[in-house]
């Protein structure tokens, strides 16, 4: 689950990560009684959505040469204007693709006279099974152009579990950025705070981008990327109310109603599988048989009629889908009972494009009885390669 700059910043400042002063705002007004709040006489205005790249991105309502997503402002007319060009418009940044993001909401923060900027993060590293930070001298820039173009600028300490956050950790991450004195002094605190949010609201990624170091020689956290383990959210009751539904893709929000594990793609072959191992193996040998997933969708093991008639729905729902390929491993789950739903399922939602069944595990046998006397086209499959490729074979043949 991912939050707004504004709800980061307002997050991680209680831990005591330094933040400047900020207001988010709904509206032009709310903007500029957020700017009057604010000691100035520089301010940012900022368009609030869940995606980077918004100080170069651009706005498909305005004109090209309009700034984008991040503006500066001196004063309340310019505040007001940058507010009313933002709010209601359409966002298209490098991770937004070229649909964009509607910006509904602002932040208004406090100008801040930069000397240098830094990159620094906190993640867990998979290679390791640690929490490590990730840390570059180059803020202010895309990480993924730095580490393609000077991947020896990027840095990543690993913390133990076992110790947690010591004080080698902060001198390693003030090394990383070359800063010295009270500069290091004030890094290696901001790593200790970063590091206790991290942890305190079980984290799955803190981007603060840029670190900054003022014109007073103070460090400051200008922009913030939080995402949470979604699930650990049952801990967190205050902040899955943080939550922005407007910002996620209604058949993912769905989904999650059923908890489904769902992601959607840009393909034409919709995919219901039963763990993410074999959902990845299905989706590349999709691929490998010349057409592309819709979508990822992990059943998980405990699926029943209702999920996999939610499943369907879901999958059917997005109109690029030429055809669905469910790929089951009855183990914890029955195959006879995936079946029944799955007859079911393309009952209820008036099934209309092909459906390719492929079927392995405990009841297999049963399951395929159940397919096979349903009255409906479903083509059963031996393995996952010839699963994969009559999906592909029907849905040319249906084009």
């Amino acid at each position: 689950m991912n939050i707004h700059e504004y709800q980061a910043k307002e997050l991680l400042a209680k831990f005591g990560v330094p933040v400047p002063a900020g207001y988010a705002a709904m509206s032009a007004e709310e903007a500029v009684a957020a700017m009057k709040k604010l000691p100035g006489p520089l301010y940012v205005v900022k368009a609030q959505i869940h995606a980077g790249g918004r100080g170069k991105g651009k706005f498909k309502e305005l004109p090209p040469e309009a700034k984008g997503g991040v503006r500066l402002a001196k004063t309340e007319q310019e505040v007001r204007e940058a507010a009313n060009e933002m709010l209601g418009n359409t966002l298209v940044t490098v991770q937004t693709g070229e649909a964009g993001k509607q910006v509904q909401r602002l932040y208004i923060t406090d100008g801040v006279d930069i000397e240098k900027e830094f990159y620094l993060a906190l993640l867990v590293n998979r290679a390791t099974g640690r929490i490590s930070f990730v840390a570059s001298t180059e803020g202010g820039m895309d990480i993924e152009t730095v580490a393609h173009d000077s991947p020896e600028k990027i840095h990543t300490i690993d913390v133990d579990p076992a110790t947690g956050f010591m004080p080698h950790h902060g001198r390693s991450v003030a090394a990383a950025l070359e800063l010295e004195g009270d500069l290091a002094k004030q890094a290696a605190k901001v790593a200790s705070t970063l590091y206790a949010a991290f942890l305190g609201t079980d984290a799955a990624q803190i981007e603060i981008n840029p670190l900054a170091v003022t014109g007073d020689k103070q460090l400051m956290v200008l922009d913030a990327k939080v995402g949470f383990d979604s699930n650990a959210m049952f801990r967190h009751k205050d902040l899955a109310e943080l939550r922005d539904l407007t910002e996620e893709d209604p058949m993912e929000i769905e989904a999650s109603k059923y908890d489904l594990a769902y992601i959607k793609l840009d393909g034409d072959i919709g995919c219901m599988v039963n763990g993410a191992g074999l959902a990845m193996a299905t989706m590349d040998i999709i691929k490998l048989n010349g057409m592309f997933p819709a979508n990822f969708l992990d059943v998980g093991g405990g699926a029943n009629t209702e999920k996999v008639t939610a499943a369907f729905k879901i999958i059917l729902s997005d109109p690029a889908v030429k055809g669905i390929l469910v790929n089951i491993f009855g183990g914890i789950m029955k195959c006879d009972v995936i079946a029944e739903g799955i007859v079911a399922a393309a009952k209820e939602v008036n099934l209309s494009v092909p459906l390719v069944v492929r079927l392995e595990g405990t009841n297999v046998q049963q399951g395929k009885d159940i397919l096979a006397n349903s009255g409906l086209p479903i083509v059963p499959a031996n393995d996952l390669g010839d699963a994969a490729q009559k999906i592909v074979a029907e849905v040319k043949k249906a084009a």
